[in-house]
């Protein structure tokens, strides 16, 4: 986060600032179908696009924190952009924004679902729910390969055409891909260190 959006941040962080967190985080939570990328497409256009809270360089690394990390993706970006905004209280703000409304529904859902699946009405709903999900996802992937290819970085965009191509084709596991590229770029790191030295 560059200083400037750190001073804005520190300057307005009051309980109205608090509210908007958890508020921003609450309405993603709830009016998001899909999965994790969903949420993260929605939170990206939020906190940088709208609220210029975090950089896009952030923003691609809580994804790739979140991916690896154990649990669900949204939660852990949800806690590392609450933990970056506004430490341990925004992380905790974060996560109770986003866990609330799939915790309702859901509830509500499995109460009801019985009574539900063989409804035509319902049925149809599913469906159109599943294509407007597809095509976020797709804008989602575009996002992020634009992001790493506007980066100029070869050795990445090269390293996920290979996973793509891995994963795809070839039905290598995630975990194996995800455990690869760590190494990866901790080699990287420790190289260009050595370079500097």
């Amino acid at each position: 986060m560059n200083n400037k959006s750190k001073t804005n941040i520190v300057k307005h962080k009051s309980i109205r600032f608090y509210f908007k967190l958890f508020l921003s985080t609450l309405i993603l939570s709830a009016f998001t179908i899909g999965g994790g990328y969903v949420i993260v497409a929605l939170m990206q256009k939020k906190f940088v696009s709208k609220y210029k809270w975090i950089t896009e360089k952030e923003m691609l690394d809580y994804v790739a924190i979140g991916q690896s990390a154990p649990g669900v993706l949204a939660i852990n970006v949800s806690i590392l952009i609450g933990y970056n905004l506004a430490g341990v209280l925004g992380a905790v703000i974060t996560i109770f924004g986003t866990i609330i409304p799939p915790l309702v529904i859901i509830g509500v859902v499995s109460y009801f679902y019985t009574y539900l699946q063989d409804n035509i009405w319902f049925k149809s709903i599913m469906l159109g729910l599943q294509c407007g999900v597809a095509a976020i996802m797709i804008d989602v992937v575009i996002n992020m390969i634009k992001n790493i290819v506007k980066d100029k970085n070869v050795l990445m965009t090269i390293l996920m055409i290979i996973s793509f191509i891995l994963i795809m084709f070839l039905q290598v596991n995630v975990i194996v891909i995800i455990l690869a590229s760590i190494l990866l770029g901790i080699l990287i790191t420790l190289k260009k260190r050595g370079i500097k030295k």
